[in-house]
């Protein structure tokens, strides 16, 4: 039962953990692409950032004395999303807006999008210091832990308080999300857009309107992502830019432009990363009382060494590419 248990605190909410993240940050890159069709490598960044303006928003709380019994990092996320997504709306006005005035082609958008990732993450730096941050501001971590005694288990099952957060923000805005784009008209108008841009445009759709929202949802989402990633873990100036890669393979695996596709992207990557790195002699251990001493497990049996987990949602971007360009939803080419 030990080793179950062992299972599901590594495997089972850690993998989820890890594809809420990934799922609502492809969610943003691939709707940017559907409708504006390049790719955005600066959205790594937008998540940092949102997780540092949600940061502020928490130590201005903690100074004037505030205390309430969730961390005060998840109290200020709508505050922190609109100013994340007011952010990204300049971003696209100041940068990227002119670019397409001008009809510069998706690599000159992409480049740009590297240049406004540097420029985030040196403003963050030069704000911030290149040091860890605690979003907690003073606050304990509180972990809920599920006796197994009952089963027979030694060991509790484990979830901190953000995991549990996480999970419940995560489903909430799936939904949300689903609403708005098969209910509302300007959801609709997206759809369209991603389908195919001249013909929405000639239909009468405000394609200007339509891609406003595109990057108040992307930003939104973006600080939802940054900010939960930085309360299980720990803030620094790098916090999202090191995912960026399976983020894309979540948008590309699932289908470019496909939204439901980015989240199942999203969950795949993230458990075939977690699946790879796990010790799997830790839930293989009791076959060694039936091997014969020569084939023995060794003492780790992980498929791929924890500090190369990006190598799995590389190959597997690879793969989806060579196999099926167009992702598991069929979305745009890549």
């Amino acid at each position: 039962m030990d080793e179950l248990i062992f299972f599901i605190n590594r495997v089972l909410i850690s993998g989820t953990v890890l594809g809420s993240i990934y799922a609502l940050g492809a969610i943003g890159v691939t709707l940017i692409f559907g409708i504006l069709r390049f790719a955005h490598f600066a959205h790594g960044d937008m998540m940092t950032m949102g997780a540092f303006i949600a940061f502020v928003l928490a130590t201005a709380l903690a100074a004037m004395g505030v205390v309430l019994p969730l961390p005060l990092g998840f109290i200020v996320l709508p505050v922190a999303m609109v100013i994340t997504a007011v952010i990204a709306l300049g971003i696209d006005k100041g940068f990227y807006a002119p670019l397409r005035a001008r009809g510069a082609k998706p690599v000159t958008l992409l480049i740009a999008s590297i240049g406004v990732t540097l420029m985030i993450q040196g403003l963050v730096r030069l704000i911030f210091g290149s040091g860890t941050q605690s979003i907690y501001v003073g606050q304990p971590k509180e972990i809920f832990r599920l006796d197994m005694s009952w089963a027979g288990g030694s060991r509790p099952i484990s979830i901190t308080e953000p995991q549990l957060l996480m999970f419940i923000v995560t489903a909430l805005l799936v939904v949300a999300l689903h609403l708005f784009l098969t209910r509302s008209r300007l959801g609709k108008a997206m759809r369209a857009m991603a389908d195919n841009a001249a013909l929405a445009q000639v239909s009468g759709i405000n394609t200007a309107l339509v891609v406003r929202v595109t990057w108040v949802i992307a930003g939104s989402l973006a600080c939802v992502a940054g900010t939960m990633l930085a309360l299980d873990v720990a803030l620094m100036p790098d916090l999202a830019f090191n995912i960026v890669l399976p983020i894309f393979a979540a948008a590309i695996v699932g289908g470019l432009g496909h939204a439901y596709g980015a989240i199942v992207g999203g969950f795949l990557i993230a458990f075939a990363e977690t699946l790879a790195v796990f010790n799997w002699t830790a839930v293989l251990r009791p076959l060694n009382g039936v091997l014969p001493e020569a084939m023995q497990l060794p003492a780790n049996l992980a498929l791929v060494p924890t500090e190369y987990k990006l190598t799995v949602a590389f190959v597997i971007l690879v793969i989806t590419l060579l196999v099926r360009p167009t992702g598991i939803f069929k979305g745009a080419s890549t």
